[in-house]
């Protein structure tokens, strides 16, 4: 038996490293690696189940191809000829751009930059910009302190007070918990602020639920009492903030009995968020994506990030803006996501917005899109208004879907080509939570005939009668020898940074602020801390200040009277694990939670059929009913398949944020009614 240290590669926030066991060339057991400071503990259950996602009976290990309603085997040979010819004919008759390339997070890693290379080649494809995660909140925040980056997730237990604003550790990033629980011992206040009763609510010293989308409007009026008791920092303020008098006059205008009603959240409540602010000591704001993921998220992001400022509790032990921390993406020239501005130059001049995918799809025109390529990804489960992006899918004339499952976008396809899983192929990865570069190094050979994508591009690249010059100037050689020396590399830019350190487990990024902005060195355009944003205004047209902003679809604007919340569970990572039986033992099958007041009223009982719907669509689904769940509220879980009938993304919208380009999957109002079965 082998073990060797490895990492999670899942669009997560732990990125848990661990420690992977392999016998006879299969993998039999995963472990903790306590190396890290961050995940000392080991993986979640999605970790722990890899042991069956890497050997499971389901997993796609030859390529495959659409024969009727159902997909037969075929050869690498005949694949990789089919899929060559179909370029070609796509690039002769249409020209590159009527190729869609659809990449997503499904697994990330340096090697994933391959992909582009080959699509270069290619001349250009047409691609996508935004993101459907998180980049809302990562505009407000660099608009704000200039970058995103945060304190080293262990000095969370320096707080006196730990306020969890629509972030659910307990179920989505569990190793957070660990430094939570010890600044709790040490007396810390837990503040929860979630329309859910989750269990990280459980935990809580308070719980508070606004009613979705009026967050903002929530932390202004908390800006407001601070302003008016005199608890702002203002040596703070007077060095480092640029805007704060204007913020001031503007707050002071708000009515907290307003805010209050606005929010559905008791004054008594907003007050005691304040008394906690005020006399806890240092403060720790974790936020999460969730309400982001509103028409209003970015200047949502913005109020909540100004409670941190004004209160100095910025660059400091257990004084911290907890979003996203992108001191380990050491390998981004730029720290947003791929793509994340529309309108780029030269040979991907084409690109579409990910949060209306479908009906961009639809729109293109000179040339229509006549393929696509899915790769880590799965958008017809993930992407907003799904329904049509199925329509659009099934409106091209080829679609190749690389996967390790039969996904609702690989069943789309005309061939599916099978992915590695983490243990196939060595690469390097980092976090967006703690502060480590980490190796996901090969330790098993790829099961059946699975090929990585590199390889599969190479091969690809031959079959499209690219020189061999061009192709290894551009994709390493399809052998481990080939993989490592192209990661050597790429490591070879950070002196003291080398593969045989990160094989004996993670190593702190280079240039790590442990405690983020602790030089006070904040990279905007005035060099202070912009509560006043010239940028916020002209590039998004926004308010140069954070403001509250009705949702776009809320209860004050739509005739559907319940909000659809569709936030993560322990038990998926988007669309991923859910299919697996160690998933599936834990939840068996998909439920929508409502209020029990709410469902008395239309004569629903626990574990009755509902019909969920809107003008968009409709699902039939399981209620389940909680008495703590916020009226008015309804929630399915995101990264429930079609196939298993509860895709809430048959229900959303394709819009974007007001800043960043996200998908505001959360402006989202629906009904719901007693059926007598699915």
């Amino acid at each position: 038996m082998e073990v060797h240290n490895t990492a999670c590669p899942r669009n997560c926030y732990s990125t848990c490293s661990f420690k992977v066991s392999t016998d006879n060339g299969k993998v039999v057991g995963i472990d903790p690696q306590p190396i890290n400071k961050a995940t000392p503990e080991g993986p979640c259950i999605k970790g722990l189940s890899y042991l069956e996602r890497v050997n499971s009976s389901d997993r796609i290990l030859y390529p495959m191809k659409k024969s009727g309603d159902e997909f037969e085997r075929i050869s690498w040979e005949t694949a990789l000829e089919v899929i060559s010819e179909k370029l070609k004919e796509f690039h002769h008759d249409f020209g590159p751009h009527s190729v869609l390339y659809y990449a997503a997070s499904g697994m990330s890693g340096v090697l994933n930059g391959v992909s582009s290379s080959f699509w270069e080649m290619y001349g250009g494809a047409t691609t996508v910009y935004g993101n459907l995660c998180w980049p809302a909140g990562l505009e407000a925040t660099r608009l704000t302190l200039g970058e995103n980056k945060h304190n080293a997730p262990w000095d969370i237990e320096n707080a006196g007070v730990i306020i969890l604003w629509g972030k659910n550790p307990a179920e989505t990033n569990i190793q957070q918990m660990l430094p939570i629980g010890k600044a709790r011992e040490k007396g810390a206040r837990i503040i929860v602020i979630d329309p859910r009763y989750t269990p990280t609510a459980q935990k809580a010293d308070l719980l508070v639920q606004p009613i979705p989308g009026t967050d903002a409007l929530l932390a202004l009026g908390i800006a407001k009492i601070l302003i008016e008791k005199n608890q702002v920092d203002k040596d703070f303020l007077n060095k480092y903030v640029l805007g704060y008098e204007q913020f001031r006059e503007e707050v002071l205008k708000i009515n907290l009995e307003e805010v209050s009603a606005t929010c559905g959240v008791p004054l008594e409540f907003i007050q005691e968020i304040v008394a906690a602010i005020v006399g806890s000591g240092p403060m720790t704001l974790v936020v999460g994506y969730g309400m982001q993921r509103y028409s209003n998220g970015g200047q949502t992001t913005r109020c909540l990030l100004a409670l941190s400022v004004i209160t100095g509790n910025i660059g400091k032990p257990g004084a911290c803006w907890h979003y996203a921390d992108l001191q380990g993406d050491i390998f981004s020239e730029i720290k947003e996501p791929e793509s994340y501005y529309p309108g780029n130059d030269g040979l991907f001049r084409r690109s579409i917005s990910t949060s209306s995918l479908g009906e961009q799809m639809m729109l293109q025109q000179n040339p229509k899109l006549k393929m696509a390529w899915v790769e880590r990804g799965n958008p017809l489960t993930q992407n907003p208004d799904s329904n049509k992006v199925m329509e659009a899918f099934r409106q091209l004339d080829f679609v190749v879907v690389v996967d390790q499952f039969l996904t609702d976008t690989a069943k789309e396809a005309d061939i599916i080509l099978p992915a590695k899983s983490m243990f196939e192929q060595t690469d390097i990865i980092s976090s967006y939570w703690n502060p480590y570069v980490q190796l996901k190094p090969k330790v098993i050979e790829p099961m059946g005939e699975v090929k990585p994508e590199t390889e599969i591009y190479y091969l690809l690249a031959q079959r499209m009668g690219f020189s061999e010059q061009e192709i290894l100037e551009n994709i390493p050689q399809p052998n481990d020898q080939a993989i490592e020396d192209w990661l050597i590399e790429k490591l070879n830019a950070f002196p003291g940074l080398t593969l045989e350190k990160l094989r004996m487990g993670p190593v702190l990024a280079p240039g790590l602020q442990e405690v983020a902005f602790s030089n006070r060195v904040f990279p905007t355009s005035s060099g202070k801390i912009e509560l006043y944003s010239e940028e916020a205004a002209s590039r998004w047209g926004v308010s140069s200040l954070p403001t509250y902003e009705p949702v776009i679809e809320g209860k004050d604007n739509s005739s559907f009277p319940f909000n659809l919340l569709s936030p993560n569970t322990k038990n998926r990572i988007h669309s991923q694990f859910g299919n697996l039986q160690v998933i599936k033992s834990a939840a068996p099958e998909p439920y929508a939670t409502i209020n029990q007041l709410d469902a008395q009223k239309k004569n629903i009982q626990n574990g009755d059929w509902i019909s969920v719907f809107n003008d968009r669509g409709e699902l039939k689904i399981k209620a389940k009913l909680d008495p703590w769940m916020r009226p008015g509220c309804v929630s399915i879980y995101n990264g429930y398949w079609h196939q298993e009938g509860a895709c809430p993304n048959t229900l959303s919208k394709g819009r974007e944020t007001d800043m960043g380009h996200g998908a505001a999957f959360h402006d989202n109002m629906v009904d719901y009614q007693k059926v007598t079965s699915n």
